[in-house]
């Protein structure tokens, strides 16, 4: 069996491909590049996650179109990126428009032309970032797109085990099966010391104390 894996090199990803691993499946691992702040460090964790993993391969893409657009502070440097509020009621600004759409399109072509039976995404929705297209709904959604946009004899299933998930339990499902955490990153904002603000960060370090365990990543301050 074989599942296209979703590897951006960031927590969640990385215990996903784990994950998949573990469920019999050999790794075909889908990075894509769209221009994100930290773009070389997720490349870089992507690529030791795939190698630890012995991923079949590893297509790195390149959609760079995202930072054209803007609008997100991912991807756009003129603006100013939020740090985590808990108070937050509106999308972050960290939301990159319609981003896992485009994302689960590229990862369902690389599917049906290599004949993997999955694609696994690290889409979570109860304790992150209100982001519309991490909704088990959309997700419902676009298992119907792939169904009606593939061939008749593709059978592509579209994996979210961590949809209902905290970040805690997924971090509980990482140790379980040995996910080296000192090989990803979560930092929206550094690649050099992860800066401990970011609703990405916020949420790791959060998930490492719920456990009693520290987190393998350096930090600033």
């Amino acid at each position: 069996m074989k599942a296209v894996c979703l590897l951006s090199g960031g927590m969640d990803s990385s215990t996903l491909a784990y994950l998949a691993k573990s469920e019999g499946y050999d790794i075909c691992a889908l990075h894509l590049n769209y221009g994100q702040r930290t773009e070389g460090k997720e490349l870089a964790c992507a690529k030791k996650i795939a190698s630890l993993l012995d991923a079949q391969e590893l297509i790195e893409v390149d959609v760079g179109y995202f930072s054209q657009f803007g609008t997100s502070s991912l991807t756009d440097r003129e603006m100013a990126m939020e740090a985590f509020d808990p108070d937050r009621t509106l999308v972050p600004n960290t939301y990159v428009p319609f981003r896992n759409a485009n994302l689960l399109s590229i990862a369902t072509s690389f599917a049906e032309a290599n004949g993997a039976e999955a694609i696994y995404i690290g889409v979570q929705s109860l304790d992150y970032s209100g982001y519309p297209d991490c909704r088990p709904q959309f997700i419902d959604a676009f298992q119907k797109v792939i169904d009606l946009g593939t061939k008749e004899t593709t059978k592509i299933t579209l994996k979210t085990p961590f949809i209902r998930m905290t970040k805690t339990d997924i971090l509980r499902v990482g140790m379980k099966l040995g996910v080296p955490y000192e090989h990803t990153w979560s930092c929206y904002r550094n690649e050099g010391k992860a800066c401990g603000t970011c609703g990405s960060c916020h949420f790791r370090q959060e998930a490492f104390a719920a456990l009693g365990m520290k987190d393998p990543i350096e930090y600033e301050g």
